[in-house]
């Protein structure tokens, strides 16, 4: 491809709402460009790199046996209802209405749509079990989009479904695609950590995400430092460990004037649902897990309590729509204390063993770096990552909702059982730069790569250096290899920084040694550079981007 024909608009400077490395050199490189707030147009060069990790996916996906479909994007609100999810989502689902008032919305996620489809097709056990998936976009009205492609309000997204008529068979599929992932991620070149997640707003239990590990990672992951264990913040467990303080536990009391030792100040947290407000008794220096509350009450939604309203409730006179829960560290707590703000007065000689028996006493906190792991081998550690995957166990979530079901070998209807897998397509682009750029642009891994040579002959007026620089412009792209060669009349300088910012993982330099059959090849990622006969050039090359 000649440079001089192809759109890459490159930029010099940073733009400035560019936030995150991946951001900046996506729209400095001329890969991307802003249509609105976390809205982009992917230019050539971009979506040559989403078709490249697209065409892994499909490979993988469909060594799984997972068929390929394509979905409409606009989705009928009546199946946003049926599920139940309509209310629920939040205002992150862009809805709107057709000409005749109709309510419709545009797919943030498909599994009403796909449940819809396949619950007049696949109604017998002869039938399962069976994976659709499709890639396509999604809408979701983020509060604040930032750090361009990571998160966006348009994206691009593949989406897989499965259906099964045993759990059996549901967890083959889920490993097997879970394993697929493994393969998509490495291909990629990604390093990642596969962690225990909450299901969210999709529903149903057992989920995995794959995290992209990145500074700009807006999720927590906590992992050991000694095994493979992982998990998002909110789902890892604290594994608790008797450690009670010393003392004689006394009676609880009320006073008016009290200053405590601080590692015996116990808090309130509190949170709320539809039909009900949760007050949680945690250590003063412990932050309470709303993700562990709502699993723990099996609610599908909670919303923290202001500071204020959490002050107005008496521990020992609670109303009935008040549920009081304990965070299971207070338990090593002796003669712990509470300042009860609805009456300017303190609880002192608190033991929740002694003095709330019928409160559950459970893990409710966020983990601590330092933190035994759950599997209990080594410490926890933090790190940051960037969501670009999670496999799902719906169960029958949204088949029981929506009437999917099946005839088993008895002729009995039961609920198909489902499985849902998504891969973030252009996340995944956006997290590849964030691991794989310098200070001077990106340094695409081979697989991803938009070009995998960049050849520059440095005077396009010079007869010799154009001449062989077409010459290996034409022999490598026969060789099947993605060759750019830039046969613009600039500087030296202007190729080069173009070069670095695009980052094909082999640059040839064809300069003042062409007569002789010499060229300088660079490779992006080591920075190495070494002059080389033509000759040579084809198992040099081979043996660089092959191995």
């Amino acid at each position: 491809m000649k440079q001089s024909k192809l759109f890459i608009p490159t930029l010099k400077e940073t733009p400035a709402d560019a936030e995150s490395a991946s951001h900046q050199f996506l729209v400095r490189g001329g890969f991307i460009r802003q249509i609105a707030a976390g809205i982009y147009s992917y230019l050539p060069l971009g979506n040559k790199v989403l078709q490249k990790i697209e065409t892994i996916i499909r490979e993988e996906m469909n060594h799984t046996g997972a068929q390929e479909l394509l979905m409409p994007a606009i989705q009928p609100a009546e199946l946003w209802h049926e599920s139940g999810r309509w209310n629920v989502y939040g205002p992150e689902l862009m809805r709107l209405k057709d000409r005749h008032g109709r309510d419709f919305a545009l797919g943030a996620t498909h599994e009403e749509l796909i449940t819809s489809l396949i619950r007049d097709e696949l109604n017998s056990y002869k039938k399962l079990p069976m994976t659709l998936y499709q890639i396509q976009t999604k809408y979701r009205d983020e509060k604040r989009p930032r750090f361009g492609l990571l998160r966006g309000r348009e994206f691009i997204m593949k989406d897989a479904y499965s259906f099964h008529a045993s759990q059996e068979d549901l967890d083959q599929t889920y490993k097997d695609i879970y394993d697929a992932y493994i393969r998509i991620f490495d291909r990629c070149g990604l390093k990642y950590r596969a962690v225990i997640a909450d299901s969210g707003a999709i529903g149903g239990k057992d989920t995995h995400e794959f995290q992209a590990l990145a500074d700009i990672g807006e999720d927590t992951i906590a992992y050991s430092d000694e095994s493979s264990y992982a998990a998002n913040l909110e789902m890892a467990e604290v594994i608790f460990q008797e450690n009670k303080q010393s003392g004689t536990p006394d009676t609880m009391q009320v006073m008016d004037h009290f200053e405590g030792e601080p590692e015996r100040k116990l808090k309130l947290v509190g949170f709320k649902s539809d039909d009900q407000n949760i007050l949680v008794l945690a250590c003063d220096d412990d932050e309470i897990n709303e993700v562990k509350v709502k699993n723990f009450l099996k609610l599908r939604t909670i919303e923290t309590l202001e500071h204020n309203e959490v002050e107005n409730y008496d521990i020992q006179q609670l109303p009935e729509d008040v549920t009081l829960l304990s965070d299971q560290s207070v338990k090593n707590v002796v003669n712990g204390y509470l300042y009860n703000a609805s009456n300017k007065s303190t609880y002192v000689n608190i033991n929740i063993e002694c003095d709330f028996p019928e409160v559950p006493c459970v893990d409710l906190r966020v983990i601590k770096e330092g933190d035994l792991s759950p599997d209990k081998k080594g410490k926890i550690k933090f790190a940051r990552g960037i969501e670009i995957g999670q496999v799902f166990k719906l169960g029958e979530v949204y088949s029981k909702s929506m009437g999917a079901s099946f005839l088993d070998e008895q002729g009995k209807s039961k609920p198909i059982i489902m499985g849902c897998y998504g891969i973030g397509v252009s996340r995944t682009l956006s997290a590849v730069v964030e691991q794989y750029h310098d200070d001077r642009g990106l340094c695409w891994p081979v697989a991803l790569a938009p070009f995998h040579i960049h050849v520059i002959p440095v005077n396009v007026k010079n007869n010799d250096q154009l001449s062989l620089a077409t010459l290996l412009h034409e022999q490598l792209s026969a060789k099947g290899w993605d060759v750019l060669i830039d046969d613009r009349q600039e500087r030296a300088g202007v190729k080069f920084a173009d070069s670095d910012l695009i980052g094909c993982p082999i640059r040839i330099t064809v300069g003042k040694k062409a007569s002789e059959g010499i060229v300088e090849v660079k490779i992006r990622q080591t920075g190495e550079q070494l002059e080389l006969q033509v000759e040579s050039l084809e198992q040099f090359i081979y043996s660089t981007l092959e191995k």
